[in-house]
C-alpha cells in the first residue's frame, strides 16, 4: 500500500532530476495525446499507457506515477465568427511536438500533470508545493521540463530543420526572358545533366559540388556564386506543389524560400503542376498515371479508407518508409503475430526491468499497435463533416509512430541510425539478424523464411563437381533485360527521348521495359561463371561454373527482384521495368538433388597459402591466394568505417557474395573481441566449421568458457541457465544477460500451456538440419506458393524514393502507404520490388 508517507525523506523511490534517465518517459507522444494519457513510473522513467501500467504496478511494487494528458479543444470563435487570433499557448509545458492531424489555428491546447498513487489511484494535482516534499517536486519539474529525447536527435540527424533563407523576401530576379523547359535541363558549362541547380536571379542552370543528396558534380554552380553574387538556387527534379530544395551559397546552408512559388514562376515553371521524376519536373498534364509514382500509389483513384485491427498505419520519421513498409509485411504473417502479439503479457512479464532495452519487448508494442485497432478508428460523423467541408481529403488521421522502435533496433547501425532512405532488403535481413539473436521462444518467427541452397561448383576442364549448402532467407532475381518483349518500342522511346532532350522539349511517355517472369526464372536457375576459380582437382586455376539450387523450399519465400545496379558513377541507378509476377508460384523444379551418378567430386586438397617474407606482416596477409578476397567488397565496407581487416574477414567468411552479405556478417560479430584482428587462416579441413562458427553457428559440442559462466552464476543465475544463455547468443557476455532477462527460467517460470504449445509446433515442423541437430533448423514442404503482398519502391535509387506495401487481406488488397492505408483498386503487382508468398498446403 502506498501513501504521502511514502514519499518523505526515507522514500525508496528514484526520485532524481538525471537528466540522462528523463529520456525513458517520452516512450509514445500518441499515449499523452490519446484519451487515458501517459503514466510515467518515478522510480524508473519508463512511460505505459493505462492497459499496461496497472500490470508494471503489480509486476515491480512501484507505486507511484506522474500522469500526463493533453486536452485539445476547439477554439472561441470571435466576435467575427473566426476563430481568435492565434497566441502563444502557456498552458503547453511539455517538449512535445503538436498533432499534426488537428489544425492549430482552430485548436487550442492544454497539458495537465499529476502525481497518482497506488493501488488507490490517489491524485495530486501538479504544482503542488504545499502536499509534497521538495526533492519530489524537483523530480517531477525535471520530468516535465525535460526536453524530448526525439528533440535531442534532431541536431545529429541528416535532415534538421531548415529556416527561411534572409534574401528570400528581397531577392532581384533579372527579367531576361529566360524560361526553363519541363525536362531536357544540361550545365551551361559542362555537359552534365544530373545534379543541376537553377540559379533564381539569372535563371542559368549549373551542376553542384554537394553530397548531401547522393550526387556530384563539377561545382559550376559555386563558381557561378562567386563570379555574380547571385545567392540563391533551386534543385532542378525536387520541384512539387509542397515545395523544393534550395540552397543559400551566401549562407552556405539549404534553407527555405517562403516565396518560391514566386521565384519559379519568374522562369515559367508552376510549381503546382510539377512533380518529382526520374529526369526531373514534368508536366502532369502530359501523360497522367505513367510513372511509377503515380501507378504505385494508385493516383488519380478515390481510394476507400479501411480501418480496425490490420488496417493501422505508420508515421512516416522522415525517410522510415522502408520499415513502415517492412513492418507492415512481417505482422501480417501468423508466425509473428503469435510470437510476439500472442505471447505480449509473457514477454511484459519477462522483459528487463527496462523494457526499452528489450528487443522482443520492442517488437511486441509495435506488432499490438498494429494489429489491435486501437489506433485505427474511423472518424466521427461530425469529424468526417467538418473534414468534407474544408475538403480535406487526408480522413485517416490516426495510426501508430514507431520513434522508439526505430532508435532501438538502428541502434549503432551506421545507415538505419540515420534519417537517410535506406534498403527495404537490407533492412529485412537486419531485422531478421535481431530477431534469431533474441529468440522469443522455442520456435523463432524467422524459421519461416529460411531455406537451404545448394550450391554446385564444376571444375569445367576436369569436370568434377563440389557440393556445398548455405542458409539463406531470400531468394534474389535476376531482371532478364535482354527478354523484354518490346523491344521495338524501347529503342524507339530512347531515341526519341535522346532528341527530346536535345532540343530541350518535354519527353515523350515513358515505355517501361516488360519482362517475362519465366525469363527471370530462367536467369536465376542458369550457371554463373566463378571468377578466379582454384580446382584442387588440378592443382591450379581453372574455369569454373556454379549453379544454385533449393535443398529446402521455406514456409514463406520472400522474392526480391534485383532492380538495383551501379552507374558509371558508382552511385545505385534502378531499372525501371515491369514483370509479370504470378500470383500462384511453383518452383519445384528447382529442388536440389544433390550428387548425381556418375558425378566425381572435387579432391578436399588445400589450396596454396602464401607467407610473406616480412615476418611483421605474416597475420596480416596470412589469407589463401587461391580465394582471392574481393577487394572491390573489401573497400566498399572500410569506406563506411569499418577496420580493414574486420572487411577482410566479413568478405572471407561470407564466400566473396558480395558487400551487402558481409556487411551483414559485420553487423553480427562487430561486438567480438576479436573483430578487428587479422583474417587467419585455418586448415582446409577446419574451413567448412570456422566458417559455420563465424556465422554464427554455435557448436553444441563445445562448452562455453568457464569464465563467463562463473561470472554470470555470481549474479545469482542457474549454471545450466548461464550456459543455455552464453550458447544461444554465439558466448557474447552482454547478449546473453539480455538472453536471461527476457526469458523466463524454464525450471522456475516455465508456462505448462506455452511449453506444449512449443513442443506441438516442433513435432508437426519438418526440422531439417546440415550437420543433425547442430545445424539451422529448416522448415521443409512443398514448393508451391500463393503471393499475399509485396513492397514496391518509387525512385531512381536506394538512396532515395518511397517506399509502400500491398497486403492481401480478407481476400481484397490493401495498399499501406505509410499512416494512409486504403482498400487497393489497381495493386501495380508488376512493379513490386519485394515479393512475399505463403506454401500452399498440399
Amino acid at each position: 500500500m502506498c501513501s504521502m508517507a511514502d514519499l518523505g525523506p526515507d522514500s525508496v523511490f528514484n526520485f532524481t532530476a538525471d537528466t540522462g534517465s528523463l529520456h525513458k518517459w517520452a516512450v509514445l507522444r500518441k499515449k499523452q495525446d490519446s484519451e487515458g494519457g501517459l503514466y510515467v513510473c518515478m522510480n524508473t522513467f519508463l512511460g505505459f499507457g493505462r492497459e499496461h501500467m496497472e500490470r508494471h504496478y503489480r509486476k515491480t511494487g512501484q507505486c507511484v506515477y506522474l500522469h500526463l494528458k493533453r486536452h485539445v479543444r476547439q477554439k472561441v470563435p470571435g466576435a467575427s465568427g473566426g476563430a481568435l487570433p492565434k497566441r502563444r499557448n502557456a498552458k503547453l509545458f511539455l517538449d512535445l511536438e503538436i498533432s499534426s492531424d488537428l489544425n492549430s489555428d482552430d485548436f487550442e491546447y492544454e497539458d495537465e500533470a499529476k502525481l497518482v498513487l497506488f493501488p488507490d489511484h490517489y491524485e495530486i494535482s501538479l504544482p503542488n508545493i504545499e502536499e509534497l516534499p521538495a526533492l519530489v517536486t524537483i523530480a517531477c519539474d525535471a520530468l516535465l521540463s525535460a526536453k524530448s529525447p526525439y528533440r535531442k536527435q534532431e541536431p545529429d540527424s541528416w535532415e534538421e530543420e531548415l529556416q527561411a533563407s534572409k534574401h528570400a523576401k528581397t531577392l532581384v530576379q533579372l527579367d531576361n526572358g529566360v524560361r526553363i523547359p519541363p525536362s531536357g535541363w544540361k550545365c551551361c558549362r559542362c555537359d552534365l545533366r544530373e545534379n543541376l541547380w537553377l540559379n533564381l536571379t539569372d535563371g542559368s542552370v549549373l551542376c553542384g559540388k554537394w553530397f548531401f543528396d547522393g550526387s556530384g558534380g563539377n561545382g559550376h554552380a559555386t563558381e557561378h556564386y562567386r563570379e555574380t553574387g547571385y545567392p540563391l538556387a533551386v534543385k532542378l527534379g525536387t520541384i512539387t506543389p509542397d515545395g523544393a530544395d534550395v540552397y543559400s551559397f551566401d549562407e552556405e546552408e539549404p534553407v527555405l524560400d517562403p516565396h518560391i512559388a514566386k521565384h519559379l514562376a519568374h522562369f515559367g515553371i508552376d510549381m503546382l503542376q510539377m512533380q518529382v521524376t526520374e529526369n526531373g519536373l514534368r508536366d502532369n498534364d502530359i501523360k497522367p498515371r505513367v510513372s511509377e509514382w503515380e501507378v504505385i500509389q494508385e493516383a488519380g483513384v478515390k481510394l476507400k479508407p479501411m480501418y480496425g485491427p490490420g488496417y493501422t498505419g505508420m508515421k512516416n520519421l522522415g525517410n522510415s518508409c522502408y520499415l513502415n513498409a517492412v513492418m507492415q509485411a512481417i505482422f501480417s504473417i501468423p508466425e509473428f503475430q503469435r510470437a510476439y502479439v500472442g505471447n505480449l503479457p509473457r514477454i511484459f512479464d519477462y522483459s528487463p526491468l527496462d523494457p526499452t532495452q528489450d528487443f522482443n519487448t520492442q517488437m511486441a508494442k509495435l506488432g499490438h499497435g498494429l494489429l489491435s485497432g486501437q489506433y485505427s478508428k474511423p472518424p466521427m460523423k461530425s469529424e468526417l463533416i467538418e473534414q468534407v467541408m474544408k475538403e480535406e481529403h487526408k480522413l485517416q488521421h490516426n495510426g501508430i509512430s514507431p520513434r522508439m522502435f526505430k532508435a532501438f533496433i538502428s541502434k549503432g547501425h551506421p545507415e538505419f541510425s540515420s534519417n537517410r532512405q535506406q534498403d527495404a532488403q537490407e533492412f529485412f535481413l537486419h531485422l531478421i539478424n535481431l530477431v534469431e539473436r533474441n529468440p522469443v521462444g522455442s520456435e523463432n518467427p524467422s524459421d519461416v523464411f529460411r531455406f537451404l541452397v545448394e550450391e554446385r561448383t564444376q571444375c569445367c576442364q576436369s569436370r568434377k563437381v563440389r557440393y556445398t549448402e548455405r542458409v539463406d532467407y531470400i531468394m534474389q532475381l535476376p531482371v532478364a533485360m535482354e527478354a523484354a518483349t518490346n523491344k521495338d518500342e524501347l529503342i524507339a522511346y530512347e531515341l526519341k527521348r535522346r532528341e527530346a532532350e536535345a532540343a530541350r522539349r518535354p519527353l515523350p511517355e515513358l515505355v517501361r521495359a516488360k519482362i517475362p517472369f519465366s525469363a527471370c526464372l530462367q536467369a536465376f536457375s542458369e550457371p554463373s561463371n566463378v571468377e578466379d576459380f582454384w580446382s584442387s582437382a588440378l592443382q591450379a586455376k581453372s574455369a569454373g561454373v556454379k549453379t544454385s539450387r533449393f535443398a529446402s523450399f521455406p514456409e514463406y519465400l520472400v522474392v526480391q527482384i534485383k532492380k538495383f545496379t551501379f552507374g558509371l558513377d558508382w552511385i545505385p541507378k534502378k531499372l525501371d521495368v515491369s514483370i509479370d509476377m504470378p500470383d500462384f508460384l511453383d518452383i519445384s523444379h528447382l529442388r536440389a538433388r544433390g550428387l548425381q551418378p556418375g558425378e566425381e567430386e572435387l579432391p578436399d586438397i588445400a589450396p596454396p597459402i602464401v607467407i610473406p617474407d616480412d615476418p611483421k606482416d605474416h597475420m596480416a596477409n596470412h589469407f589463401v591466394e587461391s580465394l582471392d578476397i574481393d577487394e572491390s567488397s573489401v573497400m566498399q565496407l572500410a569506406e563506411m568505417g569499418f577496420p580493414l581487416e574486420a572487411c577482410r574477414k566479413a568478405v572471407y567468411y561470407t564466400g566473396n557474395l558480395g558487400a551487402e552479405v558481409a556487411f551483414n556478417w559485420i553487423i553480427a560479430h562487430m561486438e567480438e573481441p576479436d573483430f578487428a584482428e587479422p583474417l587467419v587462416i585455418p586448415a582446409f579441413g577446419e574451413v567448412a566449421s570456422s566458417g559455420a562458427a563465424a556465422l554464427g553457428a554455435v557448436g553444441l559440442d563445445n562448452q562455453p568458457p568457464e569464465e563467463m559462466v562463473a561470472i554470470i552464476i555470481s549474479m545469482g543465475f542457474q549454471r545450466n541457465l548461464a550456459i543455455q544463455a552464453l550458447k544461444a547468443t554465439n558466448n557474447n557476455l552482454e547478449r546473453a544477460l539480455e538472453w536471461i532477462f527476457s526469458h523466463p527460467d524454464p525450471e522456475e517460470e516455465s508456462d505448462p500451456a506455452l511449453d506444449t504449445m512449443d513442443m506441438e509446433n516442433n513435432a508437426n515442423a519438418n526440422i531439417l538440419s546440415e550437420t543433425g541437430s547442430e545445424g539451422p533448423r529448416i522448415k521443409d514442404g512443398p514448393g508451391r506458393y500463393e503471393l499475399f503482398g509485396f513492397i514496391s519502391h518509387m525512385g531512381t535509387s536506394t538512396m532515395s524514393g518511397h517506399y509502400v506495401c500491398h497486403l492481401r487481406k480478407e481476400g481484397r488488397w490493401v495498399i499501406y502507404n505509410d499512416l494512409r492505408v486504403c482498400a487497393s483498386e489497381r495493386p501495380p503487382k508488376d512493379l513490386g520490388y519485394i515479393y512475399f508468398y505463403h506454401r500452399i498446403p498440399s
